[in-house]
């Protein structure tokens, strides 16, 4: 019986006459506070995507919603029941509200009926126009009434909150609200937009035939699809939606709603798409199927979300063995040469003992993959608290990378007998390389490799991260662990290999040589690292940064000393003192450094290169293409050893810089060196989760062709020429 009540109550509102939103209306703001409102359902609150707004400028404001665990609202067309969100404004004269940008909604079964709409936290951007004449320096309210339907299972309450904001006005270009703003810009980027799609529909044999090709459906990989109409009476929204895949869209046979089954088929339908890989506003004109459409392999027809979210269980396993491939492919890269080389001589200071190799090797595999899962927590943490990061977000962090600096220093040092760790003097003529006894040696030989891995992306990752990103945390933490098993494989099947171990040479005084030798990758990573925070961090920084490794190198060059004294049999008080003293203010000097960091807004400039470049934008690549010119994006960072090889052998290459020449196209440069969350949410429609990412667009194409992430001349050029006009 409640359930019966339950879809009485929300057939009774969706036949109510809801109140239209208001794009404006000048009235006095009413004495409303600013902030969050409440009721037992659901907390809203009236939020800007930017810190201020400038005058004459369209501000994005949201519409946040907290909806209660077991309830839900609607979408704009709410389905077979409910309600949309609707919005009336108050606001002074001269200002003016937009439309909702209606975010993708879920489906919602409830029994026979299908409804459109959203759980959890939610964001309904608008758009609001900000008179020229607004002073900076003053505020603006605006005001809001919203009407939201809040359903669950059981029954519907219709929850009518007023909403405030008071919106800053200053001039220049505004930064991102830390609070709210990138969730906001994600969601205005990724809302269904048209994307030159062109689609059909015909009403046979009571089916409504549904073709769509073209823009990003061609080569669109099988999978699920569904449309979701802007009207109510369009389709059976509770009915199945199979169709089929072809070369260039996708077909789908719908059940027809109520209105074209009493009418006919009088006009054009339209509504969203959404697909595995995304979702497009369409509008579909009648007429016959369009050629490329079908003939392929069938939809999936499960009830999971076809968003660009959805995880089948096949898309799960494909992006476990990339990543495994990525893990193995990243040995090879630039960046962990060193480690690896420390790697293979531990390997040889054990090979003869295998129990001890065996140890060592499942220690090492457990620092890598304890990083790993460390790492991949934080960062699909951080995205669930709506920040915008990505593979290899800690180096985008002047700190981190000057932490890393002093770290490798440190490493490099000891492995030129500097000073010595768990192992005392005695141990410096002997065979054993110096470091930490055991087990606990190859374990932190594992963070360490893990650490100085994030600057690279191998072949398979880009696939493998960025399906990772929008999967639910348990399989996306699995991905990341089989790309940490990957990084580690190699080591450890060589520590369980007896015959493998047998070939390896036996240790001798060969191994102080190659400890020596050994130190001298570890210097060139920390010169790289401090490259890297001078170009984060300027001039300033980079000096005090010096001064906190001259502190550093003082400080452990008095710990050998001690070590030495002691290991005489003698008092060494002054010395330890003295290590600890320098040490400290090492640290201390190293945050004196980070903290000279010039700000964001000065930071990140698009990298110096043989090409003349402009700095990335998505204004930029749109009027580029409106002037009928192709475009070539590089996202990168300084941080990014891949990219940094990509930018001198191929992209800085005279050949290159002529078709560049030749076909009139625009390079533009997207530096991702500190966090930038524009550069996040592009690489996240590319389903990338970091850089290298290379795109050439086409004139009058919406979607680019992507590049291959190990570039070669020949490549560029190619896809340079295709795009020409």
């Amino acid at each position: 019986m409640s359930r019966l009540l339950a879809l009485l109550s929300v057939l009774l509102f969706a036949t109510t006459p809801v109140a239209a939103q208001a794009p404006g209306v000048s009235l006095a703001p009413t004495a409303v506070a600013a902030g969050p409102q409440r009721t037992e359902r659901i907390e809203a609150e009236l939020v800007s995507m930017s810190q201020w707004a400038a005058p004459g400028s369209t501000a994005i404001v949201a519409i946040r919603q907290e909806i209660q665990p077991g309830w839900h609202t609607y979408w704009r067309n709410p389905g077979d029941s409910g309600g949309a969100t609707a919005l009336e404004w108050t606001l002074p004269s001269e200002v003016s509200a937009g439309d909702i940008v209606w975010p993708l909604p879920e489906r919602q079964r409830l029994q026979t009926l299908m409804n459109y709409g959203y759980q959890g936290q939610v964001y309904l951007p608008v758009p609001i126009q900000i008179p020229r004449d607004a002073r900076p320096g003053t505020t603006i309210p605006l005001v809001v009434t919203a009407l939201f339907l809040v359903c669950s299972d059981e029954m519907c309450v219709p929850d009518e909150l007023t909403l405030r904001l008071n919106l800053p006005i200053r001039d220049g270009a505004a930064p991102l609200d830390a609070t709210h703003g990138a969730a906001i810009q994600s969601v205005v980027e990724t809302a269904p937009r048209p994307a030159g799609i062109e689609a059909r529909v015909a009403l046979e044999g009571g089916v409504l035939r549904l073709t769509a090709t073209g823009g990003p459906l061609a080569g669109l990989e099988p999978g699920r699809a569904w449309f979701f109409p802007f009207d109510s009476g369009t389709v059976a929204h509770a009915a199945p939606q199979p169709g089929e895949r072809g070369p260039e869209g996708v077909t789908l046979d719908l059940a027809p709603g109520g209105r074209i089954t009493a009418s006919g088929l009088t006009g054009p339908i339209a509504g969203v798409l959404a697909t595995d890989e995304g979702a497009w506003e369409i509008e579909a004109t009648p007429g016959p199927a369009l050629s490329g459409a079908g003939g392929g392999a069938a939809l999936d027809l499960s009830e999971g979300e076809a968003s660009g979210e959805g995880v089948s269980l096949i898309g799960f396993l494909q992006a476990a063995l990339f990543a495994l491939l990525g893990g193995l492919i990243l040995n090879l890269m630039p960046c962990v040469f060193p480690i690896l080389a420390m790697k293979a001589a531990s390997l040889a200071g054990s090979a003869h003992d295998p129990k001890e190799a065996r140890r060592d090797g499942l220690a090492f595999l457990g620092g890598v993959l304890a990083t790993f899962f460390v790492l991949a927590g934080a960062l699909l943490a951080l995205r669930a608290g709506g920040q915008a990061i990505g593979w290899g977000f800690q180096l985008q962090s002047p700190g981190v990378v000057a932490a890393l600096a002093l770290l490798m220093l440190a490493v490099g040092l000891n492995l030129s007998n500097v000073f010595h760790i768990g192992a005392g003097l005695q141990a410096a003529g002997s065979s054993q390389l110096s470091r930490l006894p055991g087990g606990v040696g190859a374990f932190s030989t594992g963070v360490l490799a893990v650490v100085v891995a994030a600057p690279c992306t191998a072949p398979f990752m880009a696939f493998a991260l960025g399906a990772a990103l929008v999967m639910p945390w348990p399989m996306a933490l699995v991905v990341f662990l089989m790309l940490g098993l990957g990084l580690a494989l190699p080591y450890v099947v060589v520590s369980l290999s007896p015959r493998l171990l047998g070939l390896l040479p036996r240790p001798g005084a060969w191994m102080e040589r190659l400890k020596g030798v050994l130190a001298f990758p570890m210097y060139g990573a920390g010169l790289w690292l401090i490259w890297v925070f001078a170009r984060q961090a300027g001039e300033d920084a980079l000096g005090v940064l010096f001064v906190a490794a001259l502190l550093l190198t003082l400080g452990l060059w008095l710990v050998g000393i001690n070590q030495a004294r002691r290991a005489e049999g003698g008092t060494a008080v002054v010395s330890a003192v003295a290590a600890a003293l320098a040490i400290v203010s090492a640290i201390g000097v190293s945050g004196a450094a980070v903290s000279l960091a010039r700000s964001e807004s000065n930071a990140g400039s698009a990298p110096a290169g043989a090409l003349a470049s402009q700095p990335w934008s998505e204004q930029a690549v749109r009027a580029a293409q409106a002037e009928g010119r192709p475009v070539l994006v590089n996202f990168t960072a300084d941080w990014c050893v891949t990219c940094k090889i990509n930018e001198r052998t191929s992209l800085g290459s005279a050949r290159v810089a002529e078709s560049l020449a030749a076909t009139n196209a625009v390079y533009l440069i997207g530096d991702w060196t500190r966090r930038d969350d524009a550069i996040t949410g592009e690489l996240e429609r590319r389903r990338r989760s970091g850089v290298p990412l290379y795109l050439v667009y086409a004139p009058g194409s919406p979607e680019p062709r992507i590049l291959p992430q190990l570039l070669t001349e020949g490549v560029v050029i190619e896809a340079l020429e295709a795009a020409r006009p």
